[in-house]
């Protein structure tokens, strides 16, 4: 048998694929399969046809030809044999078979025709052989990639501990009293910048000096709640290694509700009158951008627990312009709190309900505008020889938010182990369980304003989507606050305290 050419042609006669097998011209080449139509014998079902020099053997493919141009004195049931090779060698490569296809996977095609057909000569393989063969898989290849995703594991890790040791020198130039040194950009300067504020902020307004009453005091080192692991049985492989590294493993952290009163912890000092301005934010975004919708929803809830203080005036101060909608409950004199921001009942005779809780104001924000965005988060995965190398950004858009217990929840693929973490400002932990990773920043505020997460782990890009967000803070998204407490009669200053929340409803990128 010797094959002269192998080609994938139009019905109309047009070359898209021709590998040629001996010395052969284009313009020869070119005039056989323009030939090949006009020489079908249209209603006879046949699977080659003949002229005086040439033998062409071939198959339908739904609108285009396979055809294999051999010499007359060539074997027909080889011929036939070898064109089925060929049929079923292109939709290993070509999903659909359209002319466009097979243009865009010319080469693949044509490395695979070589490993059929040398010199004219049908080679003994099979479909899986030639597989192989175009794969051409090496395992030099491989140790090769596999030194040097090492060697440039061991300069980040290398540029992480210059990056520790700059924040330190600055932090022990800041401690005392020196200048401190320019260090040329290395992020952000870590999470030392903790803010010893508690949640709970209490104000209290009287004639006389205001009485400040303490509030606990948060830690600056690390929460025990934001350790590695979880315990016993339910830890996998990976926070095994960690026990045994002696990390201390605490109980599985971030499942936090919406609920304001399980979020915050209960103020520390009530008084007769008390007032909560509670936020609850709910937000999806896309993965490649775009704020698909956000929500914010406000209330200020107020607590009389003394009928001496039962008539008073709320003196409300809104900065925002954000453009939120406001509404009033329905007892609430709307003229009042229009003119001058003032809430206050409509019959100033009567008294505000005694051990309720009254919602006497709501706002509601709701808006795609991106700039609004409290807090962005930036996904980048990107396949690697060995899986996914992915890179998360958080930035805090509101400089003055100050966001708490922050938890980044990223699904990871199950069954492949635990990720390989680079770089990390923060914490995190991987539950093997519901397979995922968990990066938890105790304060997002201005000083530590963006941050950055890099693992490698075996998937693909959409395994790590849609990501989960939540954190409280003792700040408010809208800047609407209550100043001042007076009575009806007289405008003489009540003593109130106060407590602000902010809280995750839901905040995904999908």
């Amino acid at each position: 048998m010797v094959l002269l050419a192998a080609a994938v042609c139009t019905k109309a006669g047009k070359a898209i694929v021709s590998r040629q097998f001996v010395e052969m011209t284009r313009t020869r080449i070119e005039g056989l399969l323009a030939a090949f139509p006009k020489l079908m014998n249209t209603g006879k079902q046949h699977t080659f046809v003949e002229t005086d020099s040439v033998r062409y053997v071939y198959q339908p493919l739904e609108k285009l030809y396979m055809v294999l141009i051999t010499t007359k004195n060539s074997n027909i049931l080889e011929d036939l044999e070898t064109l089925r090779l060929f049929s079923r060698v292109i939709p290993e490569y070509c999903r659909v078979l359209e002319e466009s296809e097979i243009s865009e996977h010319c080469f693949d095609l044509i490395f695979a025709f070589d490993e059929i057909v040398a010199l004219g000569y049908r080679e003994n393989v099979n479909l899986a052989q030639i597989r192989t063969f175009t794969e051409m898989d090496s395992h030099e290849e491989k140790v090769f990639r596999a030194v040097r995703e090492t060697q440039e594991r061991e300069a980040k890790a290398e540029m992480r501990r210059k990056a520790k040791e700059l924040q330190q020198a600055r932090r022990d130039a800041e401690r005392s009293g020196k200048k401190v040194p320019a260090f040329g950009g290395f992020g952000n300067s870590g999470l030392s910048s903790v803010s010893s504020g508690a949640i709970i902020t209490d104000t209290i307004v009287e004639p006389e000096k205001p009485k400040i009453t303490p509030a606990p005091v948060r830690s600056s080192g690390p929460s025990k709640a934001l350790k590695l692991g979880a315990k016993g049985k339910e830890a996998d492989n990976f926070v095994d290694q960690l026990k045994s590294e002696g990390e201390t493993i605490m109980p599985t952290i971030g499942k936090r509700g919406s609920d304001v009163s399980k979020a915050l912890p209960p103020p520390v000092n009530v008084e007769s009158v008390h007032l909560r301005v509670e936020e609850k934010i709910s937000l999806s975004c896309g993965r490649d951008g775009g704020l698909q919708n956000m929500e914010v929803l406000g209330m200020v809830t107020l607590r009389v627990s003394d009928e001496k203080t039962g008539r008073i005036r709320l003196i409300i101060n809104n900065n925002d312009n954000k453009g939120l909608q406001l509404q009033t409950h329905p007892n609430v004199d709307k003229k009042l709190f229009t003119t001058d921001s003032v809430i206050g009942l409509k019959n100033p005779e009567k008294s505000f309900p005694l051990n309720n809780d009254v919602g006497v104001l709501k706002w509601r924000l709701q808006t795609t505008d991106e700039s609004l965005i409290p807090l962005t988060i930036n996904c980048w995965p990107s396949e690697s020889g060995t899986g996914c190398d992915v890179n998360i950004e958080y930035e805090l858009q509101e400089d003055a938010l100050e966001l708490n217990d922050v938890v980044i929840s990223i699904p990871v693929p199950s069954g492949v182990g635990a990720p390989v973490i680079g770089d990390l400002d923060g914490e995190y932990k991987h539950d093997g369980k519901r397979n995922l990773l968990e990066w938890c920043l105790p304060v997002i505020d201005a000083n530590n304003k963006t941050g950055s997460l890099e693992f490698s782990i075996a998937g693909q890009p959409n395994d790590f989507f849609p990501i989960n967000v939540s954190f409280v803070s003792k700040r408010n998204y809208c800047d609407i606050q209550v100043t001042k407490v007076t009575h009806v009669d007289g405008d003489s200053p009540v003593k109130f305290s106060s407590e602000t929340s902010f809280v995750v409803d839901k905040y995904v990128i999908e």
